[in-house]
């Protein structure tokens, strides 16, 4: 697999290009993430010729459209960010981008959760606002997967994150390769226990789109198995759901464990059910069992190897 081509806030990366001539570097992100990713920065007030370092600016107005002005002085440089923000999603189109990473709480990056002033009132701010980059870069790319440095520092949103920009970007390999129907075939076979995991009702509509492959064409096929596909993994994928994957694994086993593995593979999924060991200990006994009864079907799915071992992300959740 290539590396992930991922547009990042350029600030997390070390740049100092905050309003204070600061950064936000993010060592994860840059040291661990960075071994698999290409990231690609972008830094709204900068890249728009507002400069560095510049006056602090915050979001004023109603939540659903609000103006981006400068606290001291109160200029208000919307119009400038919008056009520079829409000519920029153009340029991003071009980079096969398979997700982002915004700033947290930026009045141009935050993707959820920023502050938005009442002015003149002056009253206490509501935090239901988004950046107007981030609500600009959403809009034209609305399943692509995007999270924000702060969301990444809990477990499961960072296992989910990542889990997704490395299944966008099988999909875009897939789809650069010009594959046949048969393509999206074997691609749904590898995924399926993935999408399981995520949602019951979306793994049963992606089966059977995939199951009238022949009477769809081609471009509507991958368009709408693309759209699904990326609605499924938006889902968290509960403690509860991966159980019930993890049960249906052992099915597989069913002629080949001895009645002392089955009652050891039974015990440690109910531990993970319960929240006393992470996933990891369930999915790397599964491994094993694939290894050692030879399970070339298993071998192949994704949820068993979703993400570079690396990464550590399912010995937390």
């Amino acid at each position: 697999m290539q590396k992930i081509r991922l547009g990042i806030s350029a600030c997390l990366l070390g740049r100092q290009v905050r309003f204070d001539g600061g950064h936000q570097l993010d060592r994860f992100i840059t040291g661990t993430l960075g071994h698999y990713v290409e990231f690609i920065p972008v830094c709204p007030e900068m890249e728009c010729g507002l400069g560095v370092p510049r006056e602090a600016m915050r979001l004023v107005g109603e939540p659903s459209a609000p103006r981006l002005v400068t606290v001291r002085t109160k200029i208000d440089h919307t119009e400038r960010l919008v056009k520079w923000a829409e000519n920029r999603v153009r340029e991003l189109a071009q980079e096969d981008l398979c997700g982002f990473i915004f700033k947290s709480k930026s009045p141009s990056s935050g993707m959820e959760r920023v502050k938005v002033y009442n002015e003149p009132a002056r009253g206490a701010p509501v935090t239901t606002g988004v950046g107007l980059f981030a609500r600009i870069f959403m809009e034209r790319f609305p399943l692509l997967p995007v999270e924000d440095e702060g969301r990444l520092h809990d477990p499961g949103l960072r296992e989910n994150f990542i889990e997704r920009i490395f299944v966008f970007q099988r999909w875009r390999e897939l789809l650069a390769a010009s594959p046949g129907r048969g393509g999206l075939v074997a691609f749904h076979t590898r995924h399926k226990l993935l999408i399981l995991a995520h949602s019951a009702e979306h793994y049963r509509e992606l089966g059977k789109l995939v199951a009238q492959a022949k009477e769809l064409p081609a471009p509507e096929l991958y368009e709408r198995y693309q759209s699904r596909l990326m609605e499924a993994l938006r889902l968290k994928a509960t403690p509860k759901k991966n159980t019930n994957v993890l049960h249906h694994l052992m099915g597989y086993f069913k002629q080949d464990l001895s009645a002392e593995e089955k009652q050891e593979l039974l015990e440690i999924i109910d531990n993970y059910h319960q929240g006393y060991v992470p996933l990891v200990v369930p999915v790397t006994l599964i491994n094993h069992y694939v290894r050692k009864y030879h399970q070339p079907y298993l071998q192949e799915q994704s949820y068993l190897h979703p993400h570079p071992v690396e990464l550590q992300l399912r010995n937390h959740v």
